[in-house]
């Protein structure tokens, strides 16, 4: 074999080895996602490891973390330079908005802390919390409410996190909302308000919630 064949064979033997090399590393950085094992991310990420790397379906790594709860990685992962904290998946949501969901208000406070957006077209992260079943779910519309969420935000069907939060029949929320001047008038593309979707879900503590609101909206009428 002359001299130029083994240069090129050793070359496709180098990046064959690469190849490998890197496969193994997606497979375990994923692999320690899914298991939420912070040392195992934190230990790939000190090698070089690109913490914005995504899934086979597009999914940024801190998205995934955040997802599935596994909280420990999601730390080590808030913690690495570079992150893009604003990363998008396939479906529009970013990091904040899988931590409101989650009612994980730490990784909410450190992804406002790096600037994550609190506010985007669209669904946007006080939707996801106002719509969270979690025990920490009113404190997270808080913290975001605090950091300028728009509180009548329109997804784009129009639904604002109010009607949301009547939905799922979830009362601290909606209470919560209404406090903080969510407007119960307002009608999504089907027309429907607040008052309605409360209906939808048979809670009429939630229609009464809202109707109260609207009723305190109203300008009152003296008497002549």
């Amino acid at each position: 074999m002359n001299t130029a064949r083994r240069t090129l064979l050793a070359a496709a033997l180098a990046l064959t080895a690469a190849g490998c090399a890197h496969a193994g590393a997606y497979d375990d950085f994923f692999r320690a996602i899914e298991l939420d094992n912070g040392a195992q991310v934190a230990s790939l990420l000190r090698r070089g490891f690109d913490p914005n790397t995504r899934t086979a379906k597009r999914e940024p790594a801190l998205v995934v973390a955040l997802h599935k709860d596994s909280v420990q990685a999601a730390a080590v992962l808030l913690q690495s330079r570079g992150l893009d904290v604003n990363a998008r998946n396939p479906k529009g949501e970013t990091a904040l908005m899988m931590a409101a969901i989650r009612g994980n208000l730490p990784a909410a406070r450190a992804l406002i802390a790096r600037d994550a957006d609190v506010n985007q077209q669209g669904w946007t992260p006080l939707h996801y919390a106002a719509s969270s079943t979690s025990d920490d779910a009113p404190a997270m519309v808080t913290l975001l409410l605090e950091h300028h969420a728009y509180i009548d935000a329109a997804s784009p069907n129009g639904t604002t996190p109010l009607m949301m939060a009547v939905r799922n029949g979830l009362a601290d929320t909606a209470r919560l909302l209404v406090r903080e001047g969510a407007d119960p008038t307002l009608r999504n593309e089907r027309g429907m308000t607040a008052v309605d979707f409360a209906r939808q879900a048979e809670r009429e503590d939630m229609v009464e919630l809202v109707a109260q609101a609207i009723r305190r909206r109203q300008p009152s009428r003296g008497k002549w």
